[in-house]
Formats: structure tokens, sequence, C-alpha cells
């Protein structure tokens, strides 16, 4: 028997009907999507597709969308590219404490380069107050990069209000939508936002996919230089087998938004009350209204996650905190941002619920935690 699986903002499985739109570019449809014969044809009509597939989630024009090889890619597109692009107007970016790795330790290169750079805080459920970022803007500011929603909380930023301010102040606004896409809406028209970033393997799609949207008229600098693939905003040959997948992803989540953010919820708010009841004292961290459908961060206090995760580890598959820090039982800079006292911050364990979760397996979750907790 398998773990249960409860890591879905680390990695998703890939949905089957990804998997059936996918085959037929793994086993026949193999040709260059630059090639003038058939075999191009084949392939560059399902990267124009896949396109459009992205773009109706996402409630933008095809053109605005560039295929990535991930996430990360995406947001090293967005910022090292706007910086680029930007520089004689200014050298100021603005960020959060709590951002992904693909964001902060992009900042720390910008800066390495000449720019500066502003981390607002956020308060004790992880959430940033506007009012701090307005504070944070000078005349040399170019940027702003929050994310949509945190990956270890789940708290959801107030985007559209940041983006107003944006507007005004004439600053682009880049959000990695990475682990909101799929759960809640990511209209890029409705949070007002000029980039944005999506990681397939969030989404039920494979790994090593992604894809940045780029409002239209906005100018980035290239990120990889060669042919001039992707209307020449970034060469390479594209990843049509993935670039599919993501495609077919993005029309499951843009169909099935509803039924999949309720059943999401269900399961994380059903993990939520058996722990309440069996595994003793808890202590919820993220926002109470403003906050992903899938995700729980609890903690547990005077409880070491290492060994409880260890105890877990052939049974309930869950993450101590960010999926990039698996490894490692170093406070995370995202509770030490929301001042998580020490004796909680060090039991903390991030459950998330998927598509395939179901209620059984949130039952005998409960009982597998709650026994581990108590030591049997």
């Amino acid at each position: 028997m398998k773990p249960i699986y409860l890591d879905y903002n680390a990695t998703t499985p890939h949905d089957p009907e990804v998997v059936a739109a996918m085959r037929p570019y793994l086993e026949t449809h193999f040709g260059n999507p630059s090639s003038a014969h058939e075999y191009g044809h084949q392939t560059r009509a399902a990267v124009v597709v896949a396109r459009e597939q992205v773009a109706s989630l996402l409630g933008c024009q095809p053109e605005e969308v560039v295929f990535t090889s991930g996430g990360t890619e995406a947001n090293n597109h967005a910022l090292k590219g706007l910086a680029l692009a930007r520089r004689s107007r200014g050298n100021h970016l603005i960020t959060t404490q709590i951002e992904h790795p693909a964001i902060t330790e992009v900042c720390a290169f910008l800066q390495e380069q000449g720019f500066t750079v502003s981390y607002v805080p956020v308060d004790e459920t992880g959430l940033v107050n506007v009012a701090d970022i307005e504070k944070a803007i000078t005349p040399q500011t170019i940027l702003i990069s929050v994310m949509h929603a945190n990956n270890e909380v789940g708290t959801i930023q107030p985007i559209a209000q940041i983006a107003k301010l944006a507007q005004a102040c004439g600053v682009v606004l880049h959000t990695d939508a990475a682990q909101s896409a799929g759960k809640i809406p990511v209209e890029v028209d409705r949070l007002g936002v000029d980039l944005l970033s999506l990681a397939g393997h969030k989404l039920y799609a494979p790994k090593g996919v992604g894809a940045l949207y780029v409002r239209q008229g906005l100018q980035l600098g290239k990120f990889m230089h060669g042919a001039g693939h992707e209307r020449g905003s970034r060469a390479g040959t594209e990843n049509v087998l993935g670039i599919v997948g993501l495609g077919k992803a993005c029309e499951i989540a843009h169909r099935d938004l509803k039924k999949n953010t309720a059943h999401l919820k269900a399961m994380r708010d059903r993990l939520y009350a058996g722990l309440q009841e069996k595994a003793g004292e808890v202590r919820v961290n993220g926002h109470p209204e403003h906050c992903l459908p899938n995700t729980l961060s609890l903690s547990f206090r005077g409880v070491g996650v290492s060994a409880l995760l260890s105890r877990l580890a052939t049974q309930v598959a869950a993450s101590a905190g960010a999926a990039c820090h698996a490894e490692g039982v170093e406070l995370s800079h995202v509770l030490k941002a929301m001042q998580v006292p020490l004796e909680w911050a060090r039991g903390t364990v991030r459950f998330s619920t998927g598509r395939m979760t179901t209620a059984g397996e949130i039952d005998e979750a409960v009982e597998t935690i709650a026994a581990c907790l108590h030591g049997q």
C-alpha cells in the first residue's frame, strides 16, 4: 500500500485526460513545430491549441502566453526580463518576505547587478498590507512581484488591490500563480496583473513545462537567446509533449473549477475537523478566510516535525514546508515572517488535498496522524 498522498502543493499526479491528450505526441507526432512539412504542421497546430487553452484559463489573448520550462523559469523571465527592459527608468523592485525561492533568489541576483529590492512584511496570517507596499514605492520602482497564494500556508494576497496601486504609480505588477491556478480564479484582467506565472506540475500536467502571461504591449528582455521561438521571446524548440499536457490541464482546470474547488475544500475541512477531535491541540497557520481551499498548515506544539514525518512516512505523505526545502528542518522563512512562536513552528506540517483525495483517505489519515502524535 502506498502512503496516502496529502502533498498536492508539492506536485500533482497526471490527470488521465492529460495523459490521453499527450499520448499521440509521445508515440506518433514527433515533428519539430518549426518545420515546414506535414510533421511540423501537426505539432505546430497542437501548440496553437494549447496556447488557446492556457489563454482561456487566464482570460487573456493566446499571443500573450509564452511557454516555459516551468514556474521557476516563468518567474525568472518575468523579473529579469522586466528589470533589463526598464533599467533606464529605475532600479527598484518590491516583493514580500514570504515569496518562493524562485522569486527571492532572482531578487538576490538582481541586487548583485545593481538593483535594489524592498521585502515587505506580512502579518501573523501571512497577509501583506497594501499600505506597506504603497510606502515602499519610490520614483525608481519599476516592478512589484507578489505571489497570488502562498505555497506553505495558502494565504491569498490582495492582488487586485495591489494592481490598482501599481497602475496608479505606473509600476508593472507580476504574480506567481503556481499554487492558485486550478484552485481559485486566475483571470488576469480580474486580478489586474501585467505578468503571471504558471507551473504545469501543480496543475496535474507534467513537470518541466509552464507558462508566463505577458500583457500585450509590455516588453521584456530576452530570457534565452537563440532562434526565434515563442515569437522571439524564448529560444529553444518547443516541448510539444509538455505543452500539450499543460494546455489540456488548463482546459480541465477552467472547465471544472467550481467542482474541484468545492471538493478540495471539503477534503481539507474534513481533515482539519478530524485532527481537531483526535490529535489534541493544534494551531492553524494562514488566513482564516483568504486561503487556498486545499491547504492546511498545522502546528503541533512541542512536536518535532522531522520525527513526526518520519513516523508518518510509510502511511501519509505530507510536507514540513515548501517542497524545495523538504530535506531540511530549519524553520521556514514563511513561518518566521509570520512570527509563529518557535514551540509551535518547529512542529508544523503542511497538508494539501487534491482532486484525487477521497473521504476514506482523509479518515484513515486522521487516525494515523493522531496515533503517531500520541506515540502509538
